[in-house]
């Protein structure tokens, strides 16, 4: 049990030592033996940083009503706080099986988060060998063949996966001699979803004949994500140049070579968290949008994202609509916050000194609206009434975004147009003002 406790204890104290810094540890926790090895050998390392276990229920088979309770025992005998929730898998639809439990689950890790958790996954080194081999099957570049990295920014904190250089079979003597209990899930054994068929079929003949493949396809993973961390410094020099990840300088762009030109537009595409261009996009991209003609405004779509020309600029975004105004609605209120969809960010109310939206205004709260036209508002300062529609247009937001910006009501009446203008009639001095984070380029 040393090795792997102190493999993790020394991953862990190696980050808080770069600067980073873990609220809570948050172990997503399926109940197999991984993440039960994971969140035991944690438990024998750590006393002063607070652990909670984080369990998802897919509801995609009859024994995962079990599989919580087992979890939720196990959680319990090592005294750690225990989160269960359940996944929505229609929100994943149109993608295959594996992926769209993937999208359920982190989805739902992302929720429960808390302001800087460290979300703990139990990936090891044949994870990490077996999503070098789908990627490179999958026609990848170097991000993709640098497979799993060890820590990167996710949610409100980090995602961290401690466990990548140890092995399959330390796992399981670490589980065995610690006389570990843990569930087995029998859609482990189907080949027709593409990891299982690498783990049960591929990977032990490819063993048997180079023992040592595990080891060294994580060496290559390693090697490509040192290239990948040079492509990355790359991009950020010519990002210099090129403005902001989310609204990119056509001339600029332009000075680039064509392979400078997609490097800078993946690791764009990649900072704002946005699903990775096909390579035929990301030449469309290049092609269509940066050769257009100034006035034109061509749209280059992929699945949760997309690329507009405007005004010499490239903008890249999530793509779909915001909820419509039919929908159940949510009341912004005091110490609250609300995550809008489709990449817009979240809003939240902040006291301030200056002149903002009176607290008799967001006694019930502010509903959550958009445009639908005809809108109209009389902001702070100004002494006539104006039309929301030419706002916009003289505050130039870009015209995709005009039906995206929130709008907050107080019953039928506008209270304010996102962080832009609050209505003079429910203002006050010391009010309070929007927060509007992770905003989108709006103009």
């Amino acid at each position: 049990m040393v090795s792997i406790t102190r493999t993790l204890e020394d991953c862990l104290t190696a980050l808080v030592a770069d600067g980073q810094s873990p609220g809570r540890y948050a172990v997503a926790f399926s109940g197999g033996i991984d993440s039960t090895v994971l969140l035991h050998a944690l438990c024998r390392i750590e006393a002063s940083i607070p652990i909670v276990a984080i369990h998802v229920d897919h509801q995609l088979c009859e024994e995962s009503a079990a599989w919580e309770r087992h979890c939720r025992a196990f959680a319990a005998s090592l005294g750690v706080e225990y989160i269960v929730r359940q996944a929505d898998m229609t929100e994943a639809s149109g993608m295959g099986p594996e992926a769209a439990a993937r999208a359920a689950r982190y989805r739902i890790f992302a929720q429960v988060m808390q302001e800087n958790d460290w979300l703990l996954s139990a990936h090891h080194a044949s994870d990490q060998a077996e999503t070098l081999l789908l990627n490179l099957f999958r026609g990848s570049g170097p991000a993709g063949l640098s497979a799993i990295g060890k820590s990167r920014p996710f949610a409100k904190g980090r995602l961290v996966r401690p466990l990548l250089g140890v092995s399959k079979e330390r796992i399981k003597a670490y589980a065995k001699q610690a006389k570990l209990s843990w569930v087995e899930d029998p859609s482990n054994r189907e080949n027709r979803f593409d990891r299982n068929f690498l783990r049960n079929e591929i990977v032990p003949r490819l063993e048997s004949r180079w023992p040592a493949l595990v080891g060294r396809l994580t060496r290559s993973a390693e090697l490509a994500g040192e290239a990948n961390d040079l492509l990355g410094d790359l991009a950020q020099a010519d990002l210099q140049m090129a403005g902001d990840v989310q609204r990119l300088e056509i001339s600029a762009l332009v000075q680039l070579t064509p392979a400078r030109q997609r490097n800078l537009l993946r690791y764009a595409v990649r900072r704002l968290g946005l699903p990775p261009p096909p390579a035929t996009r990301l030449a469309q991209i290049v092609d269509e949008l940066m050769g257009a003609r100034d006035d034109a405004q061509p749209l280059v779509k992929w699945r949760g994202a997309e690329a507009r020309r405007y005004r010499g600029k490239i903008y890249l975004l999530a793509a779909g609509e915001p909820r419509t105004n039919d929908a159940p609605a949510e009341l912004l209120r005091e110490g609250g916050r609300i995550d809008l969809d489709c990449g817009l960010g979240s809003l939240s109310l902040a006291t301030s000194g200056r002149t903002g939206i009176a607290p008799e205004a967001i006694k019930s709260g502010l509903n959550i609206r958009f445009r639908i036209g005809g809108e109209s508002i009389r902001p702070i300062g100004r002494e006539h009434t104006h039309k929301l529609k030419k706002l916009l247009q003289d505050a130039a937001v870009v015209p995709w975004m005009r039906a995206r910006i929130p709008l907050l009501f107080a019953a039928d009446k506008l209270v304010a147009v996102a962080d832009l203008w609050i209505a003079d009639e429910f203002s006050a001095e010391k009010g309070y003002q929007i927060c509007w984070k992770g905003r989108p380029a709006i103009t």
